[in-house]
């Protein structure tokens, strides 16, 4: 695996729950791809975790991976948590179901034939990388927000 690739993703949303967006940013040897995509009712949490798949699944070859993602929850829920909830039948500790288990095993799946660095970023604080992910969410939750009406006309 000496295939490098750098992943900055993230996720947004209008309203938790409401419409959301996600966006990844891939770059490998000088190339960039951009990948966005949306939902018209989802959570932040959500969108952040299928950021990381899709960037992810985009992947034609098992790669080394450096995952940047300003989602502790992602973050956290890979390196840390998973396990737990796998032993447990995707349970939580406290036994009640694991919130996004269907995405969660999605991400496991997609994560098996890649070694990752995962990176945390802090989020709107300047990072180029993440901004750029972070208006590719926008832009594909974008589709899915409501237009807003302009006032009528008054006419006299």
């Amino acid at each position: 695996m000496s295939d490098k690739v750098v992943i900055h993703t993230d996720g947004a949303c209008s309203g938790n729950p409401g419409p959301g967006g996600w966006g990844a940013v891939l770059q490998y040897n000088g190339t960039v791809k951009e990948l966005k995509g949306g939902a018209p009712l989802t959570t932040n949490n959500q969108m952040e975790l299928t950021a990381a798949i899709e960037a992810l699944s985009a992947l034609k070859r098992a790669c080394a991976v450096e995952l940047h993602t300003d989602s502790q929850y992602v973050k956290d829920g890979l390196t840390k948590w998973i396990h737990g909830w796998k032993k447990n039948g995707w349970r939580t500790a406290a036994k009640k179901p694991v919130k996004n288990a269907e995405l969660w095993m999605a991400l496991d799946e997609a994560v098996k034939r890649h070694t990752i660095d995962w990176r945390w970023v802090k989020g709107h604080a300047g990072d180029e990388m993440n901004e750029r992910a972070d208006r590719l969410a926008n832009e594909g939750m974008a589709p899915f927000k409501p237009k807003k009406r302009k006032p009528a006309e008054i006419v006299p």
